[in-house]
This record gives structure tokens, C-alpha cells and sequence, in this order.
């Protein structure tokens, strides 16, 4: 049995489009996705603001609430909570130069309303995380916006959330690239330092998913590690990826076998979920799914974490103690690899 609660997206079940083709697959009601996450052995749903409320820049800030009530009512349903609500600032046409960071003050203010409604909706959902992507968050042309002003900017807008509501946490998603060229918060490093800076760095904390320390070229269990030692860590988003290519959300596990088991094995050894935090999948299907298989990518990420779960708890820390000692370190990463392979 697995010492971690596991939270997941609705977009991890999708129709198989992407940047260079149409859709591959049926679309899957929000309703039978919860029922379907909670029989494969998840806890909890994450949440953008419009997956929760779709169409919302249409209504009240009232109405928004009350469509935010029916979503729980289903979670109730299905025994299932709510772990984030994540404000979806990079689909919009007010935030094609970004949301916090955008050049134009209206859209600025519109990026704020949606961080408001996020809060509004999570507390309606009966959970108390933000997760900021911060997808446009950056330049396309490095002229156009000094990173200084910049990165002020999203400072401001997170102390306004934090004035908003006084028990909402903030979480970090860094990543260096991708939609935009140059992000202002690539790595947990910059999270740490942007939390420094608010007015209430306790509340203000990263979310680290695999994928994205790997396009920084950074390895992830280092990222996570980091994020645990600054008390600072109170989300993950575990997948893969195939190098520093686009953002590809692959199968937990599949590409980098050794890098998963290290994010598995850090976590553990550091009492990761404690205090209620979740392990979260952020995993996408191949277009070459069937609507049969919609949820295999699921059950196959969930399986490769419980493995490697199994993996950690068989290993040797006595044989490390006696290799460190020694410097055999080619007899340790040897011990690993037959770990892994079942050799040992």
C-alpha cells in the first residue's frame, strides 16, 4: 500500500489534440472522469478556475461561487477533495503578453480577477492552495519588459492574493520555457527567492513537477530536495520527458528510470506528505491512445510510483554508509542499477 495520496488534473484525460493535430479521442464528461479517479485509488482532483467553472469571465462573481458548489457536490459524491485551483491566465486573449506581467494595466487587472475568482472558487471547493503556472509569465522579445519590473510585478500580485484571502497558500509551478521563451521563475530557486520577497513568505511555498526541472536541465529530485529543505515544498507534479524538447508530460518513470526512483526515494525519506500534502500526476495520453485505453497512462504512472515505492524501501542504506566511507561509488551506482533491474 502506498505511503502517498494522489491528486489529478481533468486534462490528464483528454481527446488527444495537441499543436499539430486534431483530436484523437471522445470527449469524457467531468463527472465520469471523478468517479473514474477515485476507483483507479485517487484522492483528490486539481483544478484550473475554468475547469471548475467553465466560462466564468461570463458571470457574476455570486454565480461563479454557485457553479463552484455543484463541482463540489459531485467531489462529495464521489468521496474525493479538492487539492488546488489554479488560475488559467495563458488561454486568454487578455493575457497574450501575460497576466501579472503584462505591459498593459488593464490586462493586469483582469489577471488579478481571475487570481480572485481562483480563491473565491477554492474555497467553495473547500481547499485552500493556488498553484500559479505562470505560463506567459516572461518575454517573447527580451526588450519589450525589464525582468526587473517584472518580476516586481508578479511580487505585487501575489501580495494582493495574500491580502485577499488570510489563509490561502500560494504555490509556485516554475518552468523555464514554454509558450513563452524567457520565464521570470524558472526554477525553485527563483520560487524560494519570490517568497522572500512577499509580504507573508510563509504562505507562499512550490509546487515542482519532473518535466519542467528537466527542461531546465536541472535533475528533479534535486529541485524536490531543495524545495524539502526550505519547508517549502507542498506539491509535486510527477511525469517525464524525453530530453529538453517541448513540455511532453510522459508516463511517470518511462524515460528516466533512476531520476523517478530519486524523486520517489526523496520524498519518502523525507516524510512527504505529513501534512496532507499530495503526490500529483501531470501525465498526458499518446495520441495514439484508444477511448478504451483513456486512463492507461494513469494506472501505468500510479503503478510505476508504487513500484518504486517498493524499490526505496528495500534500499540498502547500510551498503551506502559502507560505500560513501570507502568512495566506492561505482559499487553503489552498480547496486542501484541492480535495484532497479531486479537484481537485487
Amino acid at each position: 500500500m502506498s505511503r502517498f495520496k494522489f491528486s489529478v488534473g481533468p486534462w490528464n484525460v483528454h481527446e488527444g489534440a495537441d499543436s499539430y493535430g486534431p483530436a484523437t479521442r471522445s470527449t469524457i464528461s467531468f463527472e465520469e472522469k471523478v468517479k473514474k479517479f477515485s476507483e483507479l485509488g485517487f484522492s483528490a482532483v486539481q483544478f484550473h478556475d475554468d475547469d471548475a467553472v467553465p466560462n466564468m469571465n461570463d458571470l457574476s462573481e455570486e454565480e461563479i461561487k454557485e457553479e463552484a458548489r455543484k463541482v463540489k457536490t459531485i467531489l462529495d459524491k464521489y468521496n474525493m477533495a479538492a487539492e488546488f485551483v489554479a488560475p488559467r491566465l495563458w488561454m486568454d486573449p487578455h493575457t497574450i503578453d501575460g497576466g501579472f506581467m503584462s505591459t498593459s494595466k488593464e490586462d493586469r487587472e483582469f489577471a488579478m480577477w481571475r487570481a480572485y475568482r481562483s480563491i473565491d472558487i477554492a474555497r467553495e471547493l473547500g481547499c485552500d492552495k493556488i498553484v500559479l503556472w505562470l505560463a506567459r509569465e516572461g518575454t517573447l522579445c527580451a526588450e519589450t519588459k525589464s525582468p526587473v519590473w517584472a518580476t516586481k510585478k508578479l511580487i505585487e500580485a501575489i501580495d494582493k492574493m495574500l491580502d485577499y484571502d488570510a489563509t490561502i497558500k500560494i504555490l509556485i509551478e516554475p518552468k523555464p520555457n514554454e509558450p513563452i521563451d524567457r520565464s521570470i521563475c524558472g526554477t525553485m530557486g527563483h520560487v524560494m527567492g519570490v517568497s522572500a520577497a512577499t509580504k507573508d513568505p510563509s504562505r507562499v511555498g512550490g509546487l515542482l513537477e519532473s518535466a519542467h526541472a528537466i527542461l531546465a536541465g536541472l535533475d528533479p529530485s534535486h529541485e524536490i530536495g531543495f524545495g524539502l529543505a526550505m519547508g517549502k515544498l507542498w506539491g509535486v507534479h510527477l511525469n517525464d520527458q524525453n530530453g529538453i524538447k517541448f513540455d511532453q508530460d510522459k508516463s511517470f518513470g518511462v524515460e528516466n528510470l533512476r531520476q523517478a526512483f530519486n524523486q520517489v526515494k526523496v520524498l519518502l525519506e523525507n516524510n512527504y506528505g505529513a501534512n496532507g500534502e499530495y503526490v500529483g500526476l501531470d501525465v498526458k495520453a499518446m495520441r495514439t491512445t484508444t477511448d478504451e485505453d483513456s486512463y492507461k497512462h494513469l494506472e501505468n504512472s500510479l503503478n510505476m510510483v508504487y513500484a518504486l515505492e517498493e524499490k526505496a524501501a528495500r534500499f540498502d542504506y547500510e551498503y551506502q554508509k559502507k560505500c560513501v566511507m570507502s568512495r566506492d561509488f561505482e559499487g553503489l551506482e552498480m547496486y542501484v542499477m541492480e535495484l532497479l533491474m531486479g537484481l537485487k
